[in-house]
């Protein structure tokens, strides 16, 4: 059964991954960068190349093939489950968690980081909080849809991340 990561840039879904991948010894697969490494573009370059619709739709092609494989942990961009039905593809797929994560620790986060996100690069710390504000109302319905809701607040550190993996796989067992 694949385990499908989902959620708000920053939220965690690559870290949280990662690691929950390692310690179960699955194969973790980022979506954004198997895009770009089957495509050879950038998700910045395809979203210049072909605008949002057209990297939507790459997106959900690319998902598909993921989809089809077994075993995976795959953290999603944090848009992915709003497009082309792409939320009920995910949860007829395998497990569904959407990293929830406060406003508060993702504008924390994405101020540290913003240059190599296209939504945010460049922005004010309040224009970044903004941003978030505004993507998650339209967000937030896609991602609740997710079959399991887990905290992506405590990510900060190995600690964290370990008791969190930790914790996730403790409570799989029960799932």
């Amino acid at each position: 059964m694949n385990i499908f990561l989902i959620g708000y840039m920053a939220s965690g879904k690559t870290t949280f991954g990662k690691a929950l991948a390692r310690k179960l010894g699955r194969t973790f697969i980022d979506l954004d960068n198997y895009i770009e490494e089957s495509t050879g573009d950038s998700v910045t370059q395809l979203f210049k190349k072909y605008g949002h619709d057209g990297f939507r739709k790459i997106e959900s092609e690319k998902l598909r093939e993921i989809g089809n494989l077994d075993n995976l942990i795959v953290a999603c961009g944090g848009g992915t489950p709003c497009f082309h039905n792409n939320i009920s593809f995910l949860n007829n797929s395998g497990l569904t968690v959407f990293l929830e994560t406060s406003e508060h620790v993702l504008t924390s986060r994405l101020a540290e980081d913003n240059q190599n996100r296209p939504l945010v690069a460049g922005k004010s710390y309040a224009e970044i909080q903004e941003t978030i504000k505004s993507q998650l109302e339209e967000r937030l319905p896609f991602y609740r849809q997710a079959a399991l809701i887990w905290d992506g607040n405590k990510l900060e550190n190995e600690k964290e991340i370990n008791e969190n993996v930790s914790a996730f796989i403790d409570f799989l067992k029960r799932f």
